[in-house]
């Protein structure tokens, strides 16, 4: 019946409720399993602990035979966690020695192991508030244990089995390991407070390590259990976030760092002996295994070689059995006790200030409950002998980061841990992370520092990323780039085209401005095209004064001196406006380019067929009774000149009131240029201009052509016809040729249209009269014109 009443406590616990009859039940015939690994140090105010340092392979109960008679068997220590169990002590015995924190109050403490398993965990934890001689749940049996506050467990399952009854009775319990949230399945765990920091936090804190030596290919080692498990997960969408591949997941040990050295401690352990402290049930084990041999006050059995002397050192131990630096885990279970004891301070002082008597303020302090210390640990703030500040977040997680901690091996399996860098939560995520690289030593073995961790070669800038089929994202081939398009980073997922004003340089790795291109002076072409507008110009402009000079010599009189000299300054005027052409487009020069052009040329072409028809004119008015007579004279030639330039006038002034040329950039016709244009604004308007100058042209061609055997010395007709051919020529050859270029030599195309037309007007009607002029004056008289029978227009 014993045992089966102890089968019950298993299953059931925790009770919730017991009415008060019940609690005149004795506390007698409860006789547990015996288990003696725990340590007790008394004190009038106690701290527990929890600590997983001995595993024991429980086997599974089936019913079949007396619960006390299953057999728990000891596979082995975890040596370092003793190290968990040394720094509870040393803390409680540090603040016992420090008159500052809680003077003329002694502090204890009650250790018990949670033997990795959760029921053991929940047996552990009711005894720790409750054993005495006996056991019974929910009762406190013989000397009354003053227990405030616990410190446990190492992992996220048993601190939150440890909660599940802690929080029943609202005792503090600070976790030393767990990961997990204060927050369980959307409830609050109030009395759960854990000293490692926000689980968020750590995987940030990883992918930014990652991330500063560039791994992308990892594998992922957590421990054993649920909430291994979803450490694994959750970190795996952080690493997939951040393009980051694991290559597996596993279960092993986790490995804590170091969140500071405390002289100390290690002062402290150098006292450490087989039979140092009185109480001490964990001691026993550790030292057997630890040093490999056997404690015993009696003759030792015949098959053991080895007997303790009590003389071994803890600091001759390898690094990898036990650590004499206080590693991460323990302190945080030093911080633990701290945070503990500041509390209790804080809440005795104020009594103390309150009652003004020392003795009432002890009395007040050793009767407090566990549950009152919960409003001042969630707002506890101080600083602990190492320096660090120790403050809890509004969730009961202490608001501090993690050290990055360098495990440095040496041939005989030690090591050493050397502290390389510091995540802050406090910093921006970009300076979160402070890694000191030239502190970090690499195995020798890398041929590479730091050594690389990737699926695949890098795709360096100037390639992408090309995922491979059936294979995880990190795993990808490098494609080049498409032409017109770049990379500038390593392991582009895709290459990018850049922006309209730039183009990829030659290692498509990074964008460049385009060049901005235009007919420039400074260029030869420019320089040429400019040299030649202003030579034309100056043999013009001599021309013309040439012919005003001789304006009474017959030859020029002969064809109508007014008409010659509007022919000869629009002909100055339009070599002039092909300067207009040159240089960096700007809004007043693409107004004038085209409308100015084409107006200035109307007028020289008006002219041309103006003394055409006046020749013709001239010819047939002299025939006897010929109606063309009143036509004869200088009037039909400004009329014909009037209304052919305005009707271009009109033209050009409705392209300028609606749809106005300006300066542009064509960035699309030629790759790697920016080509500085005049947009026309509208290429109708642009080619009607074009066209009425043809129109214009090819009505003068024709009347030149018939006119061209007049009788007539000085008959201009043959030489018009010439220059209209060479017109029409030009500009017939200028559409397709200007349709066909781009940029500048568009530009080009259309200044040596307008000079060559010009010079084709200008040299075929007036260098035979200049030759005349200048190097036949004997030519040049009036008798020549009386020998002929059609009198000439003057």
């Amino acid at each position: 019946m014993v045992g089966k009443v102890r089968t019950m406590i298993f299953l059931l616990l925790p009770l919730h409720h017991v009415v008060n009859k019940a609690q005149t039940i004795k506390c007698t015939g409860m006789k547990p399993v015996d288990i003696p690994h725990e340590w007790y140090q008394p004190g009038e105010i106690l701290i527990g602990g929890i600590t997983t340092h001995i595993h024991y392979l429980i086997p599974k109960l089936r019913f079949k035979q007396h619960p006390s008679r299953e057999i728990m068997t000891i596979p082995g220590l975890v040596l370092k966690h003793y190290q968990h169990i040394l720094a509870l002590a040393f803390a409680i015995n540090e603040i016992n020695e420090t008159p500052s924190i809680l003077p003329n109050i002694t502090l204890g403490f009650h250790i018990y192991d949670s033997y990795g398993d959760e029921q053991m965990t929940y047996r552990s934890t009711l005894d720790l508030l409750f054993k005495s001689h006996g056991f019974l749940p929910n009762y406190h049996c013989g000397i009354q244990k003053n227990v405030i506050g616990v410190i446990g467990g190492l992992t996220s399952d048993i601190s939150l089995r440890m909660a599940e009854i802690l929080g029943l009775y609202k005792i503090p319990q600070i976790s030393y390991g767990s990961v997990e949230s204060t927050t369980r399945n959307g409830i609050h765990l109030s009395s759960f407070y854990r000293m490692v920091p926000d689980e968020s936090l750590q995987y940030l804190g990883i992918v930014l390590l990652l991330k500063h030596f560039r791994w992308k290919w990892v594998g992922i080692i957590t421990q054993d259990g649920d909430v291994g498990q979803h450490f694994s997960e959750a970190l795996e969408v952080e690493l997939s976030q951040n393009g980051i591949c694991s290559a597996f997941a596993d279960k092993g040990e986790k490995m804590a760092l170091i969140n500071d050295e405390l002289p100390r401690f290690q002062k402290y352990l150098q006292m450490i002996k087989p039979l140092w402290a009185k109480g001490d049930g964990f001691i026993k084990e550790f030292w057997e295994q630890a040093f490999d041999c056997l404690i015993t006050n009696s003759s030792p059995p015949e098959d053991v070689d080895e007997i303790c002397t009590g003389e071994e050192r803890l600091e001759d131990l390898p690094e990898h059995f036990f650590e004499t630096r206080m590693t991460g885990r323990s302190y945080n279970i030093y911080k633990a006790v701290y945070v503990f004891a500041h509390a209790l301070h804080s809440m005795y002082s104020s009594r103390s200030r309150s009652r003004h008597m020392e003795d009432r303020g002890k009395l007040d302090a050793l009767i407090v409950e566990a549950w009152q210390l919960h409003s001042v640990i969630q707002r506890i703030s101080f600083n602990n002998t190492a320096g660090d500040e120790i403050i809890f977040n509004k969730n009961g997680e202490i608001a501090i980061g993690f050290d990055i901690t360098n495990f440095v091996t040496f041939p005989n399996n030690s090591y050493v841990r050397v502290n390389i860098g510091k995540l802050d939560p406090q910093h921006p995520p970009e300076k979160m992370l402070t890694i000191h690289d030239e502190k970090i030593q690499w195995q020798s073995a890398f041929t590479q520092v730091p050594p690389l961790s990737l699926c695949n070669d890098i795709c360096y800038p100037g390639s992408h990323r090309k995922k491979k089929e059936e294979e995880k994202f990190c795993c990808y081939d490098c494609d080049p780039c498409p032409e017109g398009m770049i990379s500038n980073q390593e392991d582009m997922d895709s290459c990018m085209t850049c922006p309209i004003d730039h183009i990829p340089n030659k290692g498509q790795n990074q964008c460049i401005p385009r060049i901005l291109t235009f007919l420039s002076y400074r260029e030869l072409l420019g320089i040429t095209l400019a040299l030649l507008a202003i030579f034309f110009s100056t043999i013009t402009a001599l021309v013309l004064g040439i012919f005003i000079k001789l304006r009474d010599t017959p030859i020029i009189k002969a064809n109508n001196r007014s008409l010659t000299y509007l022919l000869l300054i629009s002909l100055l005027l339009c070599f002039l406006c092909s300067l207009l052409f040159i240089g960096k487009p700007k809004p007043i020069t693409c107004l004038l380019r085209h409308t100015a052009f084409g107006i200035i040329f109307s007028i020289a072409i008006s002219s041309v067929l103006a003394k055409t028809i006046t020749v013709v004119v001239a010819f047939i008015a002299s025939k006897p009774g010929s109606i063309f007579r009143k036509w004869v004279g200088k009037r039909l030639a400004y009329w014909t000149v009037i209304s052919c330039s305005l009707v271009q006038v009109g033209i050009c002034a409705v392209w300028l009131g609606t749809t106005p040329p300006f300066p542009d950039l064509d960035m699309h016709s030629l790759s790697g240029e920016i080509i500085v244009t005049c947009n026309e604004g509208s290429l109708t308007m642009f080619y009607c201009v074009l066209g009425y100058m043809g129109f214009l042209a090819i009505v003068s061609f024709t009347v030149a052509f018939l006119a061209r055997k007049l009788p007539d010395s000085f008959n201009e007709a043959k030489f018009i016809t010439f220059s209209m051919l060479v017109f029409c020529s030009v500009w017939l050859s200028f559409v397709p040729t200007y349709l066909s270029t781009r940029g500048k030599y568009m530009v080009v195309v259309e200044v040596f249209s307008i000079l060559a037309s010009c010079t084709g007007l200008l040299g075929c009607i007036f260098s035979p009269k200049c030759y005349i002029i200048l190097l036949r004056p004997d030519l040049n008289k009036r008798e020549l014109l009386k020998m002929r029978k059609h009198p000439s227009i003057t």
